[in-house]
């Protein structure tokens, strides 16, 4: 590895640990700004049920890999000795991160959309962080409340204006890529992520889906997703559970299911109400009500 490279990898992970020391889940990536580590499975026959996110206990699971342990954070990029930057889960506690992605690639002018929506739907955007990237575009970074799950969109609310929402991450501050390197703007590194204003919160949500009959039994399936939240580690837990939640929801088993799903979470040190709260918002998303 060339000199620059080793340069480029030790700063990184000097970035990522004082982002998981402020609470931000990281994981490292590569110059292409994806992550850095490959799938253990890629070589697997497709297992039956929902896919691996971690259970296994080997890494390459991408943003499922996410954490704020410093001792895990070099243990990832010990094994990806290539990673030149890193990336930043969002919709993780403790901030929820929203990152509103205002692209310049599209030929589109994402900044003035977001301006016209701002008018439209009678919401400012707060002083908040703001990275700006090697194309010249911006990631502005807001927090959502626990209880509400803000999906990934390309392009959804506006042409040019992507969200990372849960299961995303935002390229960190620092990282260097193939095309330069992501740094915050002048005037915002010391500011806290903002709280995202309700009004856009209500346009980032979908709306329900249409609700499905529910089979009396969880089943062997049930046992597997919530297998998948026992095994989750720190960083990890929220959104494994609302990503086994949703699957649940989404087969039907949710309101028979619940329950153990909060068990789980309990289990691996997430707060009871803030479990419920995650449970109830995969209820909402995929268009059920946990009664």
């Amino acid at each position: 590895m060339a000199t620059t490279d080793r340069q480029a990898t030790a700063l990184a992970l000097a970035h990522a640990l004082s982002a998981a020391e402020r609470g931000l889940a990281v994981i490292p990536l590569s110059r292409t700004k994806l992550p850095a580590l490959r799938s253990p499975h890629r070589d697997d026959p497709a297992p039956p049920g929902p896919p691996c996110h971690g259970a296994c206990g080997r890494p390459g699971h991408g943003v499922y890999d996410a954490t704020t342990d410093p001792g895990r954070v070099r243990a990832l990029f010990a094994a990806a000795p290539w990673a030149t930057g890193y990336g930043i889960a969002c919709g993780l506690a403790p901030y929820h991160l929203i990152g509103v992605d205002l692209d310049t690639k599209s030929g589109t002018d994402s900044a003035a959309a977001l301006r016209e929506l701002a008018l439209r739907h009678q919401f400012t955007i707060p002083g908040t962080v703001v990275v700006l990237t090697p194309s010249g575009g911006r990631h502005l970074w807001l927090t959502g409340p626990p209880d509400t799950v803000v999906p990934n969109s390309a392009g959804r609310l506006a042409p040019g204006i992507d969200i990372r929402g849960a299961g995303g991450y935002l390229v960190g501050p620092g990282s260097r890529t193939d095309h330069g390197v992501y740094a915050v703007a002048p005037g915002t590194a010391r500011l806290p992520p903002a709280p995202c204003p309700p009004a856009l919160l209500r346009l980032l949500v979908p709306p329900p889906r249409p609700r499905h009959p529910a089979p009396t039994a969880p089943g062997d399936q049930g046992h597997g997703l919530v297998h998948f939240v026992l095994t989750a580690h720190v960083g990890q837990r929220n959104t494994r559970l609302f990503w086994a939640a949703c699957r649940a929801y989404e087969t039907g088993i949710g309101p028979a299911l619940a329950d153990a799903l909060t068990e789980a979470a309990r289990t691996t040190g997430l707060p009871e109400r803030e479990a419920r709260a995650t449970i109830a918002s995969a209820a909402r998303m995929t268009g059920h009500q946990d009664h």
